[in-house]
């Protein structure tokens, strides 16, 4: 399946390894060199509102839940506080190893969240979500 690469995501996970996973199978099954990464719920807060101008078609992020500092929740909780103009451009995506009942459900009760995926990133069911044309319609 070719993809353009008018794709972006946003990798916020504190677990390296899980970073370097998720991103390396983005890129792999995607085709997309267009992945950013953090490392803390307040860092993906700090790097939306330092890359707002850039986030013009669809930004994918993917979210772990448990975190130190912000975690994914409280994460959820600061979009609230970003300009609507982005907000209406993101696509958050749960992607935890957690089996707690609580947090699932907590997960998938957010207007943000499309989807929680259990790690690692099982690619092909992202798929599902993304936009069959990725070009910007011309206006």
């Amino acid at each position: 399946m070719k993809m353009e690469n008018k794709l972006k995501f946003l990798v916020i996970d504190d677990n390296e390894i899980d970073r370097l996973v998720t991103g390396r199978l983005l890129k792999i099954h995607l085709k997309t060199v267009n992945v950013h990464y953090a490392t803390t719920g307040r860092d993906g807060i700090e790097w939306l509102k330092a890359n707002n101008e850039s986030v013009d078609y669809m930004l994918f992020i993917l979210l772990d839940i448990r975190m130190p500092g912000m975690d994914g929740f409280k994460f959820l909780e600061a979009i609230e506080k970003l300009d609507n103009r982005l907000k209406k451009n993101i696509n958050v995506f749960m992607l935890s190893s957690t089996l707690n009942r609580d947090e699932l459900k907590r997960a998938m009760c957010s207007k943000y969240v499309k989807r929680l995926f259990i790690k690692p990133l099982p690619v092909k069911e992202l798929v599902d979500f993304i936009p069959v044309s990725q070009e910007k319609s011309s206006r």
